[in-house]
C-alpha cells in the first residue's frame, strides 16, 4: 500500500485500537493479515474472522493480478488445519500446490516479519478433480437427469418458453422411469415426443412444439461439438466425497479447469450444479461452531452472466438456505457489481483487493463497491486503487453476527506451495486416489436411448423388449441403433424437430425397414409405430422408482 494514501480520520492511536478490538475473537478463528495504518503494517492488529461465522457467506474481490488466488490458498489450508473441508475450483490451473509444502524465500520471509507471522511450510491433503476427466484429475460426470433442465437450460443458452418446453421433456422422462444418463438420451426423448407416436403425451401440459424441439436438438449437437460430452454419464460423482476429512485435517477439494476455460457457461454452471447437489443431499444442521464445508465459486460472474430469472431466483434461494446445512460458499469475482444484488445481500464476509479506475466504467464500479461497505474512517474511494498485490480491504462477521470495522490488511503468505504441482507427482496423485477406480472409467448402460431403441427393435420383429438380450448386457445382440459408429446417436432430427437439415445422418437399415420404403427419419428410426406401449411395459419395473427435483431441477434417485 503506497505511503500516499491519506491516513484516516481521527486519532490514530484510538482508530487502531477501535479497529484491533472489532477482530479480537474469543472462539477459533482464520488469520487473515495485519492491520494497515498509514502506508505501514500494524501487526499488534491481526486481522482475523471467526471460522463458526464462514457459512454466513462471503466475496473475495479484486482486479486481476491483485493476489485473489493466493488469498483462497490462504483462507483455504487454514480451514484444512482446523478440519474443515474445502472445494476449489482451479481455473488457471495454478492452486494444485496446495498439497505440498511451500518454500521459503526472501519475499515470503519480509511478509511474514512484517505481518507477525509464525510461518512454516506446510502442506494439506488434497483431492485432484477434472471434469469429465478433460485434465488432471479423478474425472467428475453428472448424468442429464441429474444435472435437470435448469442448469442445462443455462449451459443451452435456451430463452424461457425453450427452458420450460425443456422441463416438460424432464417431467415426462421423470415419471416414465427414462433414464436420462448422457445427451444422447436427451435426444432420443425429444425427438419422440414430436414424433406422431410420441406427440400427445404431452398435449394435456401443453405440448412440445416441433420447433423448439428442433432448437434444442441443435443446442445439444453444438453442445457435444465443443466436447461436452465427456462431462455427462455414469458413474455420477458423489459430491459426498467432498466433505472427507483426513488425520483429521479437512481435505481439499481443486477441480481444475484449466483444460475448459474457454467454455465458462459449461464449468460455471456444473460448479452449480454440484451446490444445489450438496443443498438437496445435506441435512439441515442449523449453526455449527465450524462449517461442514467451505465452496469457492471462482469466476462467479459467468454464473450470473444472461442468466434467466428463474436461474438467478434459485441461486438466491440456495444460498440463502444452504447456511442452515453447514456449508458457506465464496463467490469470487472481480467487482461486487458482477454479483446480483440479492445475493451479494446474503455475503457476510468480505475480501476486497485493489480495483483499477482507468475508465468512466471502472470508476463507476468502484463508486459502487465503496457504498457497499459499512461506514470506516477511510477514503475507500482512494485506499482501494492504491492497495498493493496481497492487500485488501476486509470486513467480516464477528462473533455475534455484526459486521466489523472495515481494516485495510496486509494478508498472510500461504504455508503450501504458491503455484502448480509438478504434472508427473500430479498424475501420480490422482492415479494414487482410492476415489481414481471408482470414477475413471465411464459406463454406458442402458438408458432411454437404449429403451427407445429396443422399442423400436420389437416393434419390427414381432417380439417384447428384452427378448433375445444378451446375458446380463441389457443390450440388444449384434449391430442396432447406437451400435458401429455411434451416428444413430450422433445424429440430428430433421423434419420431426424443425431443423429442417438431414445434413450428416446415415440411412437406417435396422430390422424394421422394409423394401421399397423411402429412407425413415431418425424419429422412425428410434421409436418406430408401435413404441410407446413396448416401452411401457418394458418400464413397468421402474414404478417403485421416484425422482425428485431441487431448486434448480436437479434430481437425485431414491
Amino acid at each position: 500500500m503506497s505511503d500516499s494514501v491519506p491516513e484516516p480520520a481521527g486519532t490514530a492511536g484510538s482508530a487502531v485500537g477501535d479497529i484491533a478490538a472489532g477482530y479480537s475473537f474469543t472462539g477459533p478463528a482464520l488469520d487473515l493479515g495485519a492491520l494497515l495504518w498509514d502506508g505501514r503494517c500494524v501487526p499488534e492488529a491481526q486481522i482475523r474472522v471467526p471460522l463458526g461465522m464462514l457459512n454466513r457467506h462471503g466475496l473475495v474481490a479484486g482486479a486481476t493480478g491483485t493476489g485473489k488466488t493466493k488469498t483462497l490458498q490462504l483462507i483455504a489450508e487454514q480451514l484444512s488445519a482446523q478440519g474443515v473441508p474445502v472445494f476449489l475450483a482451479d481455473v488457471k490451473g495454478d492452486v494444485s500446490g496446495i498439497s505440498e509444502p511451500g518454500e521459503a524465500g526472501e519475499r515470503v520471509t519480509a511478509r511474514a516479519a512484517e505481518v507477525g507471522q509464525r510461518w512454516e511450510a506446510g502442506g494439506c491433503p488434497a483431492e485432484f478433480y477434472a471434469l469429465g476427466g478433460i485434465g488432471h484429475g479423478v474425472p467428475v460426470r453428472a448424468t442429464v437427469t441429474s444435472f435437470g433442465p435448469v442448469l442445462l437450460s443455462k449451459v443451452l443458452q435456451l430463452n424461457r418458453t425453450q427452458e420450460q418446453s425443456l422441463g416438460l421433456v424432464f417431467h415426462y422422462a421423470d415419471g416414465k422411469g427414462l433414464e436420462l444418463v448422457d445427451l444422447k438420451d436427451l435426444r432420443a426423448v425429444v425427438a419422440f415426443l414430436v414424433s406422431d407416436e410420441g406427440r400427445a403425451e404431452l398435449k394435456e401440459i401443453g405440448g412440445l412444439s416441433a420447433a423448439t424441439a428442433g432448437v434444442i436438438l441443435r443446442s445439444l449437437t453444438a453442445f457435444e461439438q465443443q466436447g461436452a460430452s465427456a462431462f455427462f454419464g455414469e458413474p455420477e460423482f458423489d459430491t459426498g466425497e467432498l466433505l472427507r476429512t483426513a488425520d483429521g485435517l479437512g481435505v481439499v477439494s481443486l477441480l481444475e479447469l484449466s483444460a475448459v476455460q474457454d467454455r465458462p457457461q459449461l464449468f460455471s454452471t456444473f460448479l452449480m450444479w454440484l451446490l444445489a447437489d450438496l443443498y438437496h443431499d445435506l441435512p439441515e444442521v442449523g449453526d455449527l461452531d465450524r462449517p461442514k464445508l467451505v465452496f469457492f465459486f471462482d469466476e462467479a460472474h459467468l454464473l450470473f452472466s444472461d442468466a434467466s430469472k428463474a436461474f438467478l431466483e434459485a441461486i438466491t434461494q440456495t444460498v440463502r438456505l444452504i447456511r442452515s446445512k453447514g456449508v458457506g460458499v465464496f463467490f469470487v469475482t472481480q467487482t461486487p457489481k458482477d454479483v446480483p444484488a440479492e445475493v451479494l445481500g446474503q455475503l457476510g464476509n468480505r475480501v476486497q483487493h485493489a480495483l483499477r479506475a482507468f475508465t468512466p466504467d471502472d470508476q463507476k464500479a468502484l463508486r459502487a463497491t465503496v457504498r457497499t461497505f459499512p461506514d470506516s474512517p477511510y477514503d475507500l474511494e482512494e485506499v482501494l486503487t492504491a492497495l498493493g498485490t496481497g492487500e485488501a480491504v476486509v470486513t467480516v462477521l464477528s462473533e455475534n453476527g455484526a459486521p466489523t470495522p472495515v481494516a485495510a490488511t496486509r494478508l498472510r503468505a500461504p504455508e503450501s506451495l504458491m503455484g502448480p504441482l509438478d504434472p508427473a507427482a500430479l498424475d501420480a496423485a490422482v492415479r494414487g486416489s482410492a476415489l481414481y477406480g471408482r470414477y475413471a472409467e465411464a459406463v454406458d448402460r442402458e438408458s432411454a436411448f437404449e429403451r427407445l431403441a429396443a422399442g423400436r427393435e420389437a416393434e419390427g420383429s414381432g417380439r417384447e423388449p428384452g427378448a433375445g438380450k444378451e446375458p446380463g448386457s441389457g443390450r440388444e445382440p449384434g449391430p442396432g441403433p447406437g451400435s458401429g459408429s455411434g451416428s444413430g446417436r450422433e445424429s440430428e432430427s430433421g423434419s420431426e424437430s424443425g431443423s429442417g437439415s438431414a445434413q450428416g445422418r446415415e440411412p437406417a437399415r435396422g430390422k424394421g425397414t422394409a423394401a421399397g420404403r423411402a429412407e425413415p427419419s431418425l424419429v422412425e428410426q428410434v421409436v418406430g409405430s408401435g413404441v410407446f406401449k413396448s416401452l411401457a411395459r418394458s418400464v413397468g419395473t421402474q414404478l417403485g422408482r421416484e425422482i425428485s427435483r431441487s431448486l434448480f431441477g436437479t434430481a437425485r434417485r431414491r
